[in-house]
């Protein structure tokens, strides 16, 4: 009966860690939208119930591609596309056609976008330096009216620019239809892209030198001379979360899902990552700050390393990248670890039924001695 018991008991173990190793499914498998769910919304993207609607992690500089699922997937950026705003601004900034310290007068439209802003006035008087530091940090949807009006004169002329520069880029999923990514009204159609195709405009944004400067802030104050300054808090937590995070941007309004365009930086290389459609914030930063690390585990393997520029912080601007390592190979780890318990258990197990039995046989051997020796 002993010999049973200790029997059933070392099949359990081996059978509970084999399939603790070779049963588990992947948590947070990616799961592609289907046809039927592509026909209930009327051929339109949905939120999807897995991490993401598509998502893909490309060297910076080859656009080598590392990771991809669903890539072509069209989805709602939703404010991702403010992207594009700056990508606009910085190549004019860059040809003399606009300066850093112009002045923009923000008109009655601007005053009047809602969302997440910095709440501008009628007739205050900012320069483009200001309104670039709210749009990426607060992702302020006045400040993107205020600089398209500035530039091109109405909001529908700088989508045009907008549009036209997706198509010089490849962006060919891509359709802007605002300045500012917010949900579109009843008249009107919502801006769509695709992961690899903001993929594209993020690697023709690193080409500026002023880009990280904005991406990277953290925390601001606007309207800084001010007794009670507005602070500005960038929505990208991967910043100070994520080792040599430095930009870009995120996304979310309720029939888009969490968006997010990131990149990094690490021992020379850099890789970009993005992430469109999460039904949730914190699944959606989770899978970004992993799809980087390990594009940039990836990149380390060919790239020489480079001695890191650190950035520099001015004021209150809190610069990101700076307070801790990413969590790079948990989930490796995990299956080391898992592995070696079903391993080392059923071998514990073992040398507990051997050393039982060894007792057992000795104990016996006593009795048995000691009963001869009684009945003598």
């Amino acid at each position: 009966m002993i010999r049973r018991s200790i029997l059933f008991f070392i099949i359990f173990i081996f059978s509970l860690n084999i399939s603790d190793v070779f049963g588990a499914k992947p948590k947070n498998e990616p799961k592609a939208v289907t046809k039927s769910e592509k026909e209930k919304t009327g051929g339109l993207p949905i939120i999807s119930k897995s991490p993401y609607v598509g998502a893909i992690t490309i060297d910076s500089v080859t656009g080598k591609v590392l990771f991809e699922d669903n890539p072509d997937t069209k989805g709602y950026p939703a404010s991702v596309i403010k992207l594009m705003n700056l990508l606009i601004i910085l190549e004019h900034i860059d040809s003399k056609a606009l300066n850093l310290q112009d002045k923009v007068t923000i008109s009655a439209d601007a005053a009047k976008i809602g969302g997440s802003q910095v709440y501008l006035k009628v007739g205050e008087v900012f320069t483009i330096d200001e309104l670039l530091y709210a749009l990426m940090v607060q992702s302020a949807n006045d400040a993107a009216t205020a600089l398209s009006m500035h530039l091109a004169g109405t909001k529908e002329a700088f989508v045009d620019l907008m549009n036209k520069k997706a198509k010089d880029l490849g962006m060919s999923n891509t359709i802007f239809h605002s300045v500012h990514g917010l949900p579109p009204s009843k008249d009107q159609e919502p801006d769509m892209s695709t992961p690899r195709d903001i993929a594209k405009l993020c690697m023709e944004l690193l080409k500026h030198k002023d880009a990280l400067r904005y991406t990277s802030t953290q925390e601001k104050p606007f309207r800084p001379n001010i007794e009670t300054p507005f602070i500005m808090r960038n929505h990208n937590h991967l910043l100070g979360s994520l080792e040599g995070c430095d930009g870009f941007k995120t996304g979310y309004f309720r029939a888009g899902g969490f968006s997010i365009a990131a990149t990094a930086t690490k021992k020379g290389a850099r890789a970009i990552a993005v992430v469109i459609g999460s039904f949730d914030r914190k699944v959606r930063d989770a899978k970004a700050k992993e799809l980087l690390s390990k594009g940039l585990i990836e990149l380390a393997k060919t790239t020489p390393a480079q001695t890191p520029v650190p950035a520099v912080a001015t004021g209150t601007q809190k610069e990101g990248a700076t307070s801790e390592k990413g969590k790079e190979g948990i989930s490796v780890t995990k299956n080391k670890i898992t592995i070696a318990a079903a391993i080392i258990l059923p071998i514990v197990a073992l040398f507990i039924v051997i050393t039982f039995f060894k007792k057992s046989r000795v104990s016996k051997k006593r009795d048995m001695i000691l009963t001869r020796y009684f009945n003598r």
